[in-house]
């Protein structure tokens, strides 16, 4: 078949995937089944009357907002047939007009956009490069082995992630971001990172792609640790460090962990040196890895908040905000607090972290999760935005694991908390001006940069027209299934075993 016949799939992609950390949902929900349902039935009917193939509508910015109008509706009837009676309309909502279906003015109004977007949690995997992966069996084990390329190696390299966050979403900025795979011979080295920039650098004529260094406090002696990062930070433009408190443990089954504030002296006490040294190499942003969790008590954000009292010279960005998979998030209360989220605000809440000062909330994978169910949505933001403050809560997605970001971007321009939501836990209204902090503000002032709303020389409205043209599909590459999943960290097991 044809690349412009085939059936690109539906704009906002529901799943099931997962960014490997955790698993996929085993089976996608009725609501979200009706929704699959009624968008592409609607977007067969819109297609028609606009005179254009599926396939091109499929790809529009009508066919997004047909996709978000039918998950709108489908929530609302799904909470109006529950039995809670809790409130009287889901406390989330995407605010699309029926007119948005077939008129793209209407729908560039509803999740449309020009403001600086600036996701701080960008992920490749350039295995091309990889030494330690690269063997000749490799691909058979590969999980992602089926993505749509004749090599998979294509879905995820370099080439692949800056067209899906500069191409296929308006994506203005983004930092690469460690993952949990020790450096030597990782998929995203600093050697990879810093090509990746260049090549941006190259293309655009700017700096649009940032760097983060992962720093590894716990393994090895102390004092080696902190010599790598003074020659990490030499070598590469490097703006903040990357860090994982539970790792390795989360590969190894044992207590190879460490805390930001030390509390658990069986445990190596490098949380004080390590930050000590970020700030002294001029670098005082450290962006931790907790929620998604992996069954592992190490990824808690119990830390966080004693730290950032400790270190006020210090910034610290949570990733994925204590968001933990296939839990419900709800509103702040005391028989919740030691649950997902609620373990963040508990953490800065007893250290007297008030809002919008040294900790920050950042959304990857979390946002890709909850943007489905808008009242856990509802939630999420409300909390985020009430605890932690609207000028600290940060933009990422985790891709490229899901894909382009385009659909987390749109979701976001067009969703609400509703009224009830708001009188009842205290979460504030999502004005443009506060979804603007979120999507590229917050993380500019955090990082010192000037917003760059520029997409290269393409308005966001060219690029938009462009994407209905192009080959390739709306499509997620991380894992679909539990068993996809466990292979994801198998691999990246044998990485660590190998780097270690």
């Amino acid at each position: 078949m044809e690349w412009d016949n085939e059936d690109p799939g539906l704009p906002i992609k529901f799943g099931p995937c997962s960014n490997a950390e955790y698993d996929p949902e085993p089976a996608l929900p009725k609501v979200l089944l009706e929704t699959i349902r009624r968008a592409r039935d609607a977007s067969d009917q819109n297609a028609r009357r606009l005179n254009i193939s599926r396939r091109e509508f499929l790809l529009s910015i009508c066919g997004a907002a047909t996709t978000l109008l039918a998950l709108d509706a489908c929530t609302r009837e799904a909470h109006r047939s529950g039995s809670s009676g809790a409130t009287s309309e889901p406390g989330g909502s995407y605010s699309i007009p029926p007119e948005a279906t077939l008129d793209p003015e209407p729908a560039h109004q509803a999740i449309g956009g020009e403001e600086f977007v600036f996701d701080v949690q960008g992920h490749l995997l350039e295995y091309d490069l990889n030494p330690i992966l690269n063997g000749q069996d490799f691909w058979t084990r590969f999980p992602q082995k089926n993505c749509g390329e004749d090599d998979p190696r294509v879905c995820f390299s370099i080439e692949s992630f800056l067209e899906l966050m500069f191409l296929r979403s308006d994506t203005s900025m983004l930092v690469l971001s460690a993952l949990p795979i020790f450096p030597e011979g990782s998929p995203l080295s600093p050697k990879i990172m810093d090509e990746t920039r260049r090549i941006a650098e190259g293309l655009c004529r700017d700096d649009r792609v940032l760097l983060h260094a992962q720093a590894l406090p716990n393994v090895g002696r102390p004092e080696a640790a902190l010599d790598a990062m003074e020659e990490t930070a030499k070598r590469y433009p490097v703006v903040a460090w990357k860090t994982f408190t539970h790792f390795p443990a989360v590969f190894e089954g044992n207590d190879q962990a460490w805390w930001l504030d030390d509390h658990d002296p069986s445990l190596p006490q490098v949380g004080d040196a390590f930050i000590e040294k970020a700030v002294s190499l001029g670098l005082p942003t450290i962006c931790t890895h907790k929620g998604f969790s992996g069954g592992t008590p190490y990824a808690s954000p119990v830390d966080v908040g004693p730290a950032a009292r400790r270190h006020p010279e210090a910034n610290f960005v949570v990733y994925h905000s204590g968001f933990e998979a296939g839990g419900v998030e709800g509103p702040y209360s005391l028989r919740s607090q030691n649950l997902g989220i609620n373990r963040l605000i508990t953490s800065m809440s007893r250290a007297g972290i008030a809002p919008n000062e040294n900790v920050y909330a950042e959304l990857g994978s979390t946002w890709w999760y909850v943007m489905r169910y808008p009242t856990q949505a509802a939630h999420v933001l409300g909390k985020l935005l009430k605890y932690v403050g609207e000028d600290n809560v940060i933009w990422g997605t985790d891709c490229l694991f899901y894909g382009s970001p385009q659909d987390q971007i749109q979701a976001l321009r067009s969703f609400r908390i509703s009224h009830e939501f708001q009188d009842r836990y205290g979460y504030p209204e999502l004005t443009k001006q506060i979804k603007d902090k979120i999507l590229g503000l917050n993380g500019a002032r955090l990082y010192g940069v000037d917003p760059l709303a520029a997409t290269c020389e393409f308005s966001r409205r060219e690029l938009e027209k462009l994407r209905r043209q192009l080959p390739g599909r709306n499509r997620t590459l991380g894992p679909t299934t539990a068993a996809d999943a466990r292979a994801f960290r198998t691999l990246d097991h044998e990485a660590v075993i190998s780097g270690g």
